[in-house]
């Protein structure tokens, strides 16, 4: 894989695995609250996997500004899959991740720029490194 690649096989698709991440899924934070990650994860399995997903409201705002946010964050993570994809293949794990954000809208936040949503992406990846 490479390794700022986001391949298909890192992309949470499905409506049946969504749906179980967010049931049996943790939840965790940004430090100020305007990103949130729901994750899951398989200590032991066969495959070492990371896969992502980002999603975004359709109250947080108009079509071209969630398309945005997602694209942000799609783009944090890939650039930065690095602080997790080691641990998960050294322990064996497979960890399912679904970034969203908070209290980040287009009434409050009509221009995101990346340097904005990157840093509280890493800040969660750590917290999942940290739990895992």
């Amino acid at each position: 894989m490479k390794q700022f690649g986001l391949s298909k096989k890192e992309r949470i698709k499905r409506k049946k695995e969504f749906d179980f991440i967010f049931s049996n899924g943790e939840i965790i934070f940004s430090s100020n609250q305007t990103f949130k990650a729901v994750f899951y994860f398989e200590r032991e399995t066969e495959q070492a996997v990371l896969q992502a997903a980002f999603a975004v409201s359709k109250k947080a705002g108009i079509a071209v500004w969630r398309n945005r946010i997602k694209r942000l964050m799609r783009e944090s993570f890939r650039l930065n899959k690095n602080i997790l994809l080691p641990f998960v293949q050294e322990k064996k794990t497979s960890v399912q991740i679904i970034f969203l954000p908070n209290s980040v809208n287009f009434k409050k936040n009509k221009k995101i720029y990346l340097n904005e949503v990157l840093p509280q992406i890493v800040e969660i990846m750590n917290k999942i490194k940290d739990k895992i």
